[in-house]
């Protein structure tokens, strides 16, 4: 992306335990009001798949939530909104106050994509989140009991507490358009098209452009 005044950009995996100490160190031992999580996987079109990689992400960025975020804070983070969606309401609520699930209206409605947004972050009592290269994303939540239930020697498991987060649907509700629809503009009114903030640093037809600058761009009709 195009640089931003007062921005750092740091262009990493954010599942890789590497780039987390590499956002530490960019922080220098300060403290976030707020993180937010807009990462998504490609999608398979397998949803059970897709939303298990999706949960994967968010625990990766929660991960680094906890290490980064004051008391109170808040973290937002993109989920696709399955069946088995209220396991990860469960985990993010042993951490804030208060979980909400929201659909922007611009976000569409045959989509499973919704925002996870945690208001209120409180770390678990005795228990205090460093980050260790050499744990995987489960077992540093393990301590505060949000992984994977503990399987006792005679096979039986304890089973989690699930939890319902409260939906919101937000967004201008007014008018009755359809995300997933297209829409003709009626010719009458006056309307007035604005240029993009910045320009793509690398569209897709960039390179179509300069093949035709050339005189090498091919037609096939």
């Amino acid at each position: 992306m195009s640089p931003i005044d007062h921005v750092t950009t740091l262009q990493a995996d954010i599942t890789h335990p590497k780039t987390l100490e590499k956002i530490l160190d960019i922080f220098e031992g300060g403290k976030a009001d707020f993180v937010c999580s807009d990462g998504a996987p490609d999608v398979t079109g397998l949803h059970d798949l897709d939303e298990y990689i999706q949960a994967q992400l968010i625990l990766s960025a929660l991960q680094l939530a906890t290490c980064v975020l004051k008391e109170g804070g808040a973290f937002v983070a993109k989920i696709f909104r399955g069946r088995d969606i209220d396991l990860l309401y469960s985990q993010l609520g042993l951490l804030f106050d208060k979980v909400i699930c929201a659909k922007p209206r611009s976000s569409r409605g045959t989509s499973l994509e919704s925002f996870i947004v945690c208001l209120g972050y409180q770390p678990r009592a005795g228990w205090n989140p460093k980050l260790n290269p050499n744990l995987s994303t489960e077992e540093f939540f393990q301590e505060m009991k949000i992984g994977r239930p503990e399987l006792h020697d005679d096979l039986s498991f304890d089973a989690e507490e699930r939890k319902v987060a409260p939906f919101i649907a937000c967004g201008d509700l007014a008018t009755s358009y359809d995300s997933d629809a297209t829409y003709t503009l009626e010719k009458d009114l006056q309307r007035t098209s604005l240029d993009p903030v910045q320009m793509p640093t690398a569209p897709p037809y960039k390179k179509a452009l300069e093949l035709k600058r050339k005189g090498e761009l091919k037609i096939i009709k």
